[in-house]
This record gives structure tokens, sequence and C-alpha cells, in this order.
């Protein structure tokens, strides 16, 4: 996993102030790192077009124009001057090269390289700035931000509209805003660029991680003298609507629990052979499901039993909405729960932790679920969304590997049941959570059929083939 910061300012500090690093030189390997990257393009791509504000992030832009001076055919478009002493003195170097900028914005170039506002920039885009990132955004072209695409604010929301980025070269580290689900459709692929220093060394401590593919940690099995019974037991609380159960039963079979029983009143309909049926919970249980398709109307009377025997438990949907979720969340110390957005807005009202809109959520994803772990900090909250949040003691991981495949009514039942058999086979909430996170977008990701097309029965299938 990588570490991720809120603004990478402190850290430029303690560069120049720790390992004698000038601003200039920060500037120079900035530049340099996007440079690398054009030139590794290939030769069709000869046009260069480089939009440069009037603070620092222009003068990466200003500073990538002169290392690309005569390699290429370089446009530079300084819209709003230069105003901080670095776009100055980057200005002045490129124009001793005899490189003027151009006073109108061309119609078309190969590249596109976004040098307007980077990081920081938090009032809102005015009329003119609007009207240029359309213009931007119109170009055929292969396009780049420099750190974060114009337009994007602090907390990763567009604001109004932002510059969209095929890549993101970002300066020194990973920044929360990167990871804003607003944000996602603008940022493409993330790349750091290295400051003159190793990543190591520049970055410093932080409460935020953003999840890589090898950070997943399958449940494989390397006893061959295993059995059933060394793999856990998870017992899925049917409701209302028996298929989330049988899906979420599914999925956790097929992620490795040795045995998956759904707790039902009532017959079951349609279940499949390898799921066992019980009016109680049997003695083996090694883990709790409950929430999926539960209703509103559930019978409470179970939570005495899972509290009294504080068994693992993976809580989901409608258990967001009946007051009785506060009990499992005070009484249970092995706690995953997982809501959407929605979900997690009635579950702040129903905790009386804020009265919240979904709008309001997603425009400040962390600072939510950072605010849950306070109140709630034993419980793992995973906050679904385009980038998943899992939040716990005060840290956040991020999975940002989240597709178009996974917007399919059953998703999530499959997520519950993949984190739930992890919890069931002894992982730990956390480490089911992150582990069932990956597999679960994992899983998206290796669909090869269209993306529209997937249902919770291809992401069940598609478990079998993950590994390392």
């Amino acid at each position: 996993m990588q570490k991720v910061f809120e603004d990478c300012y402190a850290l430029d500090r303690r560069c120049y102030d720790a390992f004698g690093l000038t601003e200039d030189i920060l500037m120079e390997h900035a530049a340099e790192g996007m440079a690398q990257h054009i030139r590794a393009l290939g030769d069709n791509k000869k046009e260069v077009l480089i939009i440069a504000g009037p603070g620092n992030n222009g003068a990466d832009g200003i500073t990538l124009a002169r290392l690309l001076h005569r390699d290429f055919d370089v446009s530079l478009y300084i819209p709003y001057g230069v105003k901080s002493a670095m776009a100055k003195l980057q200005l002045d170097r490129l124009l001793r090269l005899g490189l003027e900028p151009v006073e109108t914005l061309p119609s078309q170039s190969d590249i596109v390289v976004d040098a307007l506002f980077g990081a920081g920039f938090s009032k809102a885009l005015n009329q003119e700035g609007v009207e240029l990132i359309e213009r931007l955004n119109a170009m055929q072209a292969y396009k780049i931000a420099c750190d974060i695409p114009t337009g994007i604010d602090p907390n990763g929301n567009p604001n109004p509209i932002a510059f969209y980025a095929d890549r993101t070269m970002t300066m020194g580290a990973l920044k929360k805003a990167l990871f804003a689900d607003h944000a996602k459709p603008y940022i493409g692929t993330i790349d750091v660029v290295d400051l003159g220093v190793s990543r190591t060394l520049y970055e410093d401590e932080t409460d935020t991680f953003v999840l890589d593919e090898a950070d997943f940690t399958p449940p494989l099995r390397t006893n061959p003298a295993s059995h059933k019974g060394h793999f856990g037991h998870l017992c899925v609380m049917v409701g209302e609507k028996s298929g989330a159960s049988i899906l979420c039963g599914l999925s956790a079979l097929r992620f490795g629990a040795g045995l998956v029983t759904l707790v039902s009143n009532d017959p079951i309909g349609h279940l499949p052979f390898s799921l066992m049926q019980s009016q109680k919970l049997p003695n083996t249980v090694t883990a709790i499901a409950i929430g999926m398709g539960m209703g509103y109307d559930y019978d409470p009377s179970i939570t005495e039993t899972i509290i009294a025997h504080d068994f693992p438990l993976l809580m989901d949907a409608d258990i967001c909405y009946v007051p009785w979720v506060k009990s499992l969340l005070k009484g249970c110390t092995q706690t995953v729960i997982t809501p959407h957005p929605k979900e997690f807005s009635v579950l702040l009202k129903t905790l009386g932790i804020a009265d919240v809109r979904v709008e309001e959520i997603q425009k400040d994803r962390f600072g939510w679920v950072k605010r849950f772990s306070e109140y709630y900090p034993q419980t793992v909250l995973l906050l679904k969304g385009a980038n998943t949040l899992i939040a716990h003691q005060g840290q956040v991981y991020i999975n940002p590997f989240g597709t178009q495949v996974l917007s399919q009514a059953g998703s999530g039942d499959i997520l519950g049941g993949l984190i739930a058999s992890l919890m069931a086979q002894g992982y730990a909430p956390l480490q089911a959570a992150i582990n069932g996170s990956l597999a679960h977008t994992l899983c998206a990701r290796n669909y090869k059929g269209a993306n529209f097309s997937a249902t919770a029965e291809d992401l069940i299938e598609e478990i079998r083939w993950l590994s390392r």
C-alpha cells in the first residue's frame, strides 16, 4: 500500500529544511518527470500544448516547455500571466531560449498538458476558466494533468467542472483529492513524480493509505490434511429477500468458508445444494452476516445472542435503518459494517451522529468516515463507492479498483459474503474488509464481458480465478 496525504506543503518544506533541496530543484524534477513520460509516448506525438497558470503549478508547466523545446513542437499558453516568483524565473529562462508563449489557444495538439492550477486550488473557476477547460476537454489529444486536474478542489470535487486527464502526474506524493468519488472520472491513470529524493525519504507519517493489488492475501489452503471444520462456519441471517442472503452465502462459500448456513424460520425457495439451512444458530458458528435483504421489521432478539457470544459480525444494507444497530455496534468487538452512501447517511442519523444528506457525504467522504470512526473505533467501516473507503481506529484505507461492472444489483451482497467468509476463517475484521474489498474489485476487473452485462452470479464465478 502507498501513503496518501492531505497536501504536500509540509513535505516540500522538509525537503528545503532537512535535505537542503531548493524549490527550484524540486521544480526541475517535477518537470523532468513529465518530460520523461512525454518522450516515452513515441514519435507520433510531437505537438505539445502546455497551459500554464500564474503560480507554481504554472511554473512546472513553463519548466516542462523549456525541457521539451526543440525536441517537440511546443506551444505554451499562459492565459493569466505569471505571478509567483518561480513562475517569473522559469519564464525568464524560457525566453532566453527564444521560445515565446502563444497569444491565443491553439485549436488542436497531439498532447495537452494542464498546468493551470494544482492541489490547493479551492475557489470556483470563473466563467473564463470554465470556457477554457471546456475547450481543452473538447480537444482530441492525449491529456496530462500536472499534479491534479484543474477544477478539482482539495476535497476532490469539480468546482464547477474539471479537466479530463488521461494521466495525472502528481508531484511528490499521493493526495486525498485524487481518490474522491467525484474526482474519479477526471483523474485517469495516476503517476507519482519523485522530486529529487526517494518517496521513502520525501514522505512522512500519515493516517491514510491507498491499497495496491499486491496487498491482496487470498485464503489459500496449505494443509493437505485439512477438512471443512478448519475453514469456519458462516451463518447468514435471512430476512424478507432471501435472494440477497443466498448470494451472500454463495460468495462466502466460493471464497473459502468451510460451511455456510442460512438461518431462517421459513423455508427458503431454490436453496442451492451447497448451502445449509437452519432455524437457529448452530453451535459451530464462527461468524455471522446480517442485514442483506433483511427488511425493517426483523426480530431483534438475535442481538442478545450475538452480543453475548461476541461473534465476528458483518453488517450490511437494511441493518443501517433499524435502531438496534446501535446495540450491536456498542456490544460487539469484532464488527464490519458496509453501507453505501445512502445507507451511511441513514446510519449516521440512526446513531445520532449527524443528519447529513448523501450529497454532503460524497463531497467529503474522508471526513465522514473518520468522524464515524471516532464514535465507533472498534468497528471497521467500509463505505462503498467508486473508491471504497475502509476506516478503523482513525486510519483510512482506499480501494481504488472499483469499476462500472459493480454497478449491478446484488454486488453488495457479494461483497458482504466475501468479507464475512474471511471473518469466519479467522481473519481480523480490518484484514477481512481489506481483502474482501480487493477480491470484490479484482473480480470486477477480471470480468471479460461487456461492463453492463455482469450479474452477481458472474462475480461469484470470477472468485474461483483469484490468486496473488
